[in-house]
């Protein structure tokens, strides 16, 4: 297939491009820089210019091709809401240039999103769109498998972890290196869902491959981690003491991530994993924080 990347350059698309390339597949990667049509020339892809603003890049890319995966999302939470809408928009020209085809379209979103507490499976739903949480990629994406848009979910756990992360993991070890010790809220015990890089990739690629199989897909490596345990792990690698706060002080230390640190949401991946024949090889994600270049 030639496929269709958002986010081509990102932590996980680059990763996606990287495994479709692999297996054979061509892939026209999105970009907004030289820079990025660059590297991913040096890797064999093909290049769109354009950006999640440029809807109509959106579109001739899409037509351009036999399937999209959709990873791109502007992480700028001060602009939460602004970044929940240019997505909304992005997956809606994304499914305008799939129209009337069959071509799948596999869009990028979050068990965060579905619930909290017990394991959450990919037969939950999504929580509704709202003020409180504006974010509408699965509502989006519902709406395109109205229009008769052959498109499905990948849901990808709180961690996405590997060479190069530059998420939530590396935001709180820079929250430790800059208050002086790693925290957790309470005792710790919350869990945090995860997954490797290439892991998730090959998720992709066997969700594109398997285009009769329906979403959502959960890319879940490890259904949940004790918050308590990645601290120390952070700890651990800055050599910092570990401390627990109490919820009405983890948000002067943890600042936006304080939801997100005391947050109990483990998922699992057994339907998917049946689906698609998929399973988790890579390290899991407190090996990969004990590597040296987290801490760099």
């Amino acid at each position: 297939m030639r496929v269709f990347v958002t986010g081509a350059t990102g932590f996980v698309g680059s990763a996606v491009v990287s495994e479709l390339l692999q297996a054979g597949h061509q892939v026209l990667g999105l970009s907004r820089s030289e820079r990025g049509a660059a590297l991913l020339r040096s890797q064999g892809a093909q290049v769109q210019i354009g950006s999640l603003e440029d809807l109509d890049s959106l579109r001739d890319g899409a037509r351009a091709s036999d399937a999209v995966v959709h990873t791109a999302f502007n992480h700028d939470f001060s602009r939460f809401a602004a970044s929940c809408e240019e997505d909304r928009a992005a997956i809606l020209a994304l499914g305008e240039g799939l129209s009337g085809t069959d071509r799948p379209l596999l869009v990028t979103s979050g068990v965060a999103v579905v619930r909290s507490g017990p394991v959450a499976t990919e037969a939950d739903p999504a929580v509704p769109t709202s003020p409180a949480y504006p974010r509408a990629t699965e509502a989006a994406t519902a709406e395109l498998v109205q229009a008769g848009i052959n498109a499905r979910v990948v849901r990808l756990p709180f961690s996405v972890h590997g060479p190069g992360d530059h998420g939530f993991v590396p935001m709180l070890i820079g929250i430790a290196r800059e208050k002086g010790f790693a925290a957790y809220v309470g005792d710790g015990e919350n869990r945090w869902p995860a997954v490797h890089r290439l892991d998730a990739a090959r998720a992709y690629r066997l969700a594109l491959e398997t285009p009769e199989t329906d979403g959502p897909f959960h890319a879940i490596g490890e259904e949940g981690i004790p918050f308590r345990a990645i601290a120390e792990a952070i700890g651990q690698g800055l050599d910092l003491p570990v401390r627990s706060l109490t919820p009405d002080d983890a948000g002067s230390y943890f600042g936006f991530l304080g939801i997100f640190a005391g947050m109990d949401g483990p998922a699992s991946c057994g339907r998917t994993g049946a689906a698609l024949g998929w399973q988790p090889a890579e390290c899991g994600l407190l090996a990969d924080i004990g590597r040296s270049d987290y801490f760099g």
